[in-house]
């Protein structure tokens, strides 16, 4: 889905986008309550259960927030895999989870390999396999801030579809990928977090895991675009 801002050389240019992202709101709301349902369905008893893998940035502090709006038991996860940031990403996301008073967890990797900043392919299945393999009993949903906007596999409607078929052979149905913003994009995302208070302070975002962050790679635009320091 796209957000697209129509120009008019009228002068309600202003209400007009307005109405326009408050309609895509409406409609997203609609997709994760049917979403929602479908899920119930499926997971029947444990549906109540989501492990969040929490990075510290602002899209995983909106699926922790998503989610006890919506009433789930939480585990929140940080995965130290060797990437540049870890410091100041777990740094932030004990922040985030001590702010919202939910059980944090880390899981710590050795690599020799030293990652670089923008796509890691294979980051996100390489993290939920890490959560099934350090957390074979659980059951439930685990939880990715994905959305639309980037170029990249691992955050598109096809990876959530392919994942969830792998984990439904390890698994066996109990354990489904979500992504509550799949289908919206990093603006979207920022209006939640501004109308539901998520502490967008306490995230850190910056891939090169700077202090001040660099202000140069794509979290650092993508924040500066947003007025988030």
């Amino acid at each position: 889905m796209k957000v697209l801002l129509v120009q008019r050389e009228k002068n309600n240019d202003y209400t007009s986008n307005i109405l326009l992202i408050i309609n895509l709101f409406q409609y997203t709301s609609k997709i994760r309550q049917l979403s929602y349902k479908i899920y119930v369905r499926r997971m029947g008893k444990n549906k109540r259960s989501v492990m969040v893998l929490l990075s510290g940035g602002i899209d995983s502090a909106a699926c922790l927030d998503y989610y006890l709006k919506e009433k789930f038991d939480i585990i929140s996860i940080f995965i130290d895999y060797g990437q540049k940031a870890k410091t100041y990403e777990l740094k932030s996301a004990r922040k985030i989870a001590e702010y919202y008073k939910v059980r944090f967890e880390e899981i710590t990797l050795k690599s020799t390999k030293i990652f670089s900043d923008g796509e890691i392919i294979g980051r996100n299945v390489f993290l939920i396999l890490t959560a099934i393999m350090n957390y074979p009993e659980f059951k439930g949903i685990i939880s990715l801030g994905i959305h639309i906007g980037t170029p990249y596999y691992d955050c598109s409607e096809s990876f959530v579809k392919t994942i969830n078929q792998l984990l439904q052979g390890y698994m066996g149905g109990n354990v489904l990928l979500d992504a509550p913003f799949l289908k919206w994009n990093k603006l979207m995302i920022y209006k939640y977090c501004k109308d539901n208070n998520v502490p967008l302070n306490l995230t850190y975002s910056c891939e090169n895991g700077t202090d001040p962050p660099c202000g140069l790679c794509l979290s650092c635009r993508d924040r500066k675009g947003l007025n988030v320091s």
